[in-house]
């Protein structure tokens, strides 16, 4: 690192946890970022300050004027652009060192496959189960650990499926796809701005966790919050053998 680096990182490096060494493994990191809504703006904004290398937005979406009350990567002058480019121009007002990557799109197929095989780790901020199904079996067929959240009106849940360790259950282990009620929206039923704020809070700080190799990730472990009662429950799971995706099923 150079000088302007070690005074960017600064409070990073004071950290003993963190340190140098960790700060050099997030600024040669790859991140993915699936959706650049009111998950992804925050995740993408502190993983972008932490000084990630490489962080690619994906998203299929343009920005709405509805979208401004919790998507905070995004500004009034950016109704109409595709979200994947008003987050890169963000991102890069932001922290110009780290090499922003738009895919203005929906990944699915080898395009994400060759996504996911690319990245370090990935960040589940998209608002459908079949997003969040495609890119688990991405994450297990390429070994990489996912970090995934959800907010829906006043209740938030985070949690970490790191595919290099054997024992750690996937996606598909905790909600399995074909037992999934009906799909809700926020356009729908609403959510909470500022809860979405502290969901991808929360994933980013999970990402630098497991990118600086540091502390005990969410691996196992699904936090719920009910934010009208500001209440935290955790639950602990574990990996199905019979998964059709990770386990002897699959």
């Amino acid at each position: 690192m150079d000088d302007a680096q070690l005074l960017r990182y600064a409070r990073h490096i004071l950290l003993d946890e963190l340190g140098i060494e960790g700060q050099e493994r997030l600024l040669q990191s790859r991140v993915l970022i699936v959706g650049a809504g009111g998950l992804g703006s925050p995740a993408a904004l502190y993983l972008a300050a932490a000084g990630v290398g490489h962080i690619t937005l994906a998203d299929d979406d343009d920005v709405e004027i509805s979208n401004l009350q919790r998507q905070i990567l995004h500004a009034t002058t950016s109704v109409g652009q595709p979200k994947a480019e008003s987050g890169l121009k963000a991102l890069g007002r932001l922290n110009p060192e780290v090499e922003v990557e738009a895919y203005v799109g929906r990944l699915s197929g080898h395009l994400l496959d060759e996504a996911v095989a690319q990245a370090d780790i990935v960040l589940d901020c998209c608002d459908n189960f079949d997003t969040r199904h495609d890119v688990n079996r991405s994450c297990v067929s390429h070994h990489r650990p996912l970090v995934s959240g959800a907010a829906i009106r006043f209740s938030g849940q985070v949690s970490v499926f790191d595919m290099r360790r054997p024992d750690a259950p996937c996606y598909q282990c905790l909600f399995p796809q074909a037992d999934e009620a009906e799909e809700i929206s926020c356009a729908t039923t609403g959510v909470l701005g500022p809860l979405v704020g502290i969901i991808g809070s929360m994933q980013a700080a999970e990402a630098i966790k497991v990118i600086a190799q540091m502390g005990e990730p969410l691996v196992g472990r699904l936090l719920c919050l009910d934010a009208l009662r500001m209440q935290w429950n955790e639950i602990r799971f574990r990996k199905d053998p019979a998964c059709l995706v990770c386990g002897a099923g699959h």
